[in-house]
């Protein structure tokens, strides 16, 4: 037995004032429900991926879920928390529990109310996911300069690189209705430092940042021998976790060794190669994550990052389109939301109703959701088994 996605919500993201964390649970989990056409009284239980960490007062959000119907009085809700894998990390235990037989349909909902603290307060709360004793005081855009520094050492200066990254997924941005930041910024703009785009943590610039975003995204699950009752049927061949050291001094920067083991696992179980994506959608909380995913989902070699993007492998109409929805870069990155509203993307081509996002003849989709500094990783490997 296994699950099967059978529909799915998506608030847009953004600076969503007067929008509570609430507001946005309530919206994507009921978009959910009637995307799939089934009864609330049939869900089983709830998953919310929630990482908060201190950005709004409420910690126990669990049980905000059941305010979207009253049949959802009694039903079993758990907050699930892996840092900028929460999403993934609630769809993949509420996996397990319809894998399991204990559960026949569930709703999972991935959910971040950012903006309501200044970007100082943004900066110290998604701190929380280092290792604080060795790297506390050190802030995301740091940790991730890291990266860049070691991996400019060794393989020379990527920043036009980076700069291409960006600009991709701005473009790519404009096709997507729920995306943050739907403006065509262009390379001149993300690979000049400026007053509009200075420098954020040498040698990461403002625009090889993602954005801070208010959202929340959505799906609902059913066991397999359900899914002939739904209209959308979207399988997973492959679904794997894999957790690195949390100290990066544990880890070499240049190998991505987590992100690189959760792709070959997933590969191994889907019984696929690389060549056989017809697009992906990765983390990309900076342009050098972006970049590192290339080589460890194994586009390109090892210290050859830069030639997916500079030849073009990437783009729309390249071998493997990489974060058509914008990414986290332009779509915009609701910690929480993040893993859900990847797999909702990829569900949405693979059942032909991505919009002007759609890449036609889609068959197999790539979701990589990662959690902190290439800690927690999450790969799954979907593909359509009906669509409406």
């Amino acid at each position: 037995m296994d699950a099967k996605i059978v529909g799915w919500g998506h608030t847009k993201f953004g600076k969503l004032e007067g929008r509570t964390l609430e507001d946005l649970v309530l919206e994507a989990g009921g978009g959910a429900l009637e995307h799939a056409g089934i009864d609330p009284a049939e869900i089983d239980g709830i998953w919310l991926g929630h990482f908060n960490s201190g950005l709004v007062p409420d910690g126990f959000a669990s049980s905000l879920a059941l305010g979207i119907d009253d049949k959802l009085r009694f039903t079993p809700a758990t907050r699930v928390e892996n840092a900028c894998a929460s999403g993934s990390a609630a769809i993949y235990a509420a996996r397990d529990a319809i894998r399991s037989g204990r559960v026949k349909a569930a709703l999972v909902i991935g959910a971040e109310k950012m903006t309501a603290k200044d970007t100082a307060g943004v900066t110290e709360a998604l701190a929380g996911a280092s290792y604080q004793m060795e790297e506390a005081g050190v802030s995301f855009p740091q940790i991730f300069a890291r990266f860049a520094q070691a991996y400019y050492q060794s393989h020379g200066d990527r920043s036009a690189a980076l700069a291409r990254i960006a600009a991709k997924n701005h473009h790519n941005a404009l096709a997507n209705p729920l995306a943050q930041m739907r403006k065509d910024v262009g390379f001149e703009f993300c690979n000049t430092v400026s007053d509009k785009n200075p420098m954020i943590a040498p040698p990461l610039r403002m625009t090889d940042c993602s954005l801070i975003s208010d959202g929340a995204a959505a799906l609902v699950m059913v066991a397999d021998d359900r899914a002939g009752d739904f209209a959308n049927s979207i399988g997973f061949r492959a679904a794997e976790q894999v957790n690195d050291y949390l100290p990066m001094s544990r880890r070499d920067l240049l190998a991505f060794e987590g992100p690189a083991e959760a792709f070959r696992r997933a590969y191994a179980s889907a019984g696929v190669g690389v060549g056989d994506l017809s697009f992906a959608e990765v983390h990309d909380c900076f342009t050098i994550a972006e970049l590192l995913v290339y080589e460890a989902m194994g586009l390109v070699p090892q210290g050859a990052g830069a030639r997916a993007i500079d030849d073009g492998l990437v783009l729309r109409d390249g071998k493997l389109p990489v974060n058509l929805s914008g990414g986290l870069k332009a779509k915009g990155h609701p910690v929480g939301a993040t893993g859900v509203s990847m797999h909702v993307l990829a569900a949405m081509q693979l059942t032909g109703q991505a919009g002007e996002m759609q890449l036609p003849g889609a068959e197999l989709g790539c979701v990589f959701n990662m959690g902190g500094s290439g800690v927690a990783n999450y790969c799954s490997i979907l593909e359509a088994e009906r669509a409406a």
